[in-house]
């Protein structure tokens, strides 16, 4: 037998071979298997809040023309994540000389004082402050902001020496 005829054959089997093999290969393709599984997603959402505010300013007064009360009022713009109870509570300011001396508020211009209260009410009943010995704003997160109003008085401007008064009050909230 010639080294053709071995040739032929040989070239002949590894067609063979080949085709076979595509064959096999489509039938796989044509038929795919798989397999599946599960994991877990998951996320903690935190209870949040902030708060902030503008300045309370009663402008300039003319205590000729306007010797009290004067009112004013400003907004704290509270944002908590929806459901969260929350309570606003108010310092006394930092000229009142005591954390809970609610009834001392006052605004200074060097050694002057200028006497004033802050209230949860547009009737200005009720005194702003830290719970303890006055009132403090409740409510509960939308997730949206809130603006919550906070009204200001000076209750009398007889006898006070002209110029700027400032006091820094301490916004708390609590969740």
């Amino acid at each position: 037998m010639s080294s053709r005829f071995f040739t032929a054959v040989l070239k002949r089997t590894l067609l063979i071979a080949i085709v076979l093999g595509a064959s096999a290969m489509s039938a796989q393709a044509a038929n795919p298997t798989s397999a599946s599984g599960t994991f877990q997603v998951g996320a903690t959402i935190l209870v949040a809040c902030n708060v902030t505010g503008s300045t309370l300013t009663f402008g300039a007064i003319d205590p000729l023309q306007n010797p009290g009360p004067a009112d004013a009022s400003t907004s704290l713009n509270v944002t908590c994540t929806k459901t969260t109870p929350y309570s606003v509570a108010l310092s006394a300011g930092t000229n009142a000389g005591n954390p809970s001396a609610f009834g001392s508020r006052v605004m200074k211009n060097g050694n002057n004082s200028l006497p004033y209260q802050l209230y949860l009410d547009a009737g200005r009943t009720q005194v702003w402050g830290d719970g303890n010995s006055s009132g403090v704003y409740a409510g509960t997160g939308t997730g949206s902001q809130q603006a919550l109003t906070v009204y200001g008085r000076l209750p009398s401007l007889n006898g006070i020496v002209p110029g700027n008064y400032s006091d820094t009050v301490t916004v708390t909230i609590t969740y």
